[in-house]
């Protein structure tokens, strides 16, 4: 197709590329023309967070950016968690503490987490709480996933 253009990115560690429409979302990008069906498709407006992957190390919507807007970024979704089959010490938390349900806001939180860990690797609950706020879960009640977030704080505060 002659309108499509060539989009060149490191998602995971990974170079990737892929072609699109100029107008195609990141997150459509992602799931579609590269097959990482881990980043979800929730409201399509920024609201919810389902959608969350990490851009050149910052948490970002991936339903409110466009795929060109992300050549030749950094991007890490959640497949990119974890390394040599092994959990991260969040997805491992997020199991442990019973923070998930149904999985869908999962992979946002998991990132959204990330991010906040990163920014601040020994938060308060409260300070949890604020930084998770923008992502939505309806099954929950965020209990577990605070205790998760908590429990990997630790881990992640001992580990080189």
């Amino acid at each position: 197709m002659p309108d499509e253009i060539a989009v060149e990115l490191t998602v995971n560690g990974r170079r990737r590329e892929g072609r699109c429409e100029p107008r195609t979302l990141l997150v459509d990008f992602v799931r579609e023309s590269l097959g990482l069906t881990g980043t979800h498709v929730g409201c399509e407006h920024g609201v919810c967070g389902a959608c969350t992957v990490l851009v050149n190390g910052e948490a970002a919507r991936s339903c409110l950016m466009l795929a060109v807007q992300a050549r030749g970024a950094e991007l890490v979704t959640v497949e990119g968690l974890g390394g040599d089959g092994a959990a991260h010490p969040l997805q491992k938390a997020f199991h442990e503490h019973h923070g998930l349900q149904c999985g869908f806001c999962t992979p946002g939180m998991l990132l959204t987490a990330l991010d906040l860990l990163r920014a601040n690797p020994d938060p308060t609950e409260a300070e949890i709480r604020q930084g998770l706020a923008a992502v939505l879960c309806r099954c929950t009640g965020y209990q577990g996933i605070v205790k998760a977030v908590e429990a990997a704080a630790a881990v992640l505060r001992r580990t080189p």
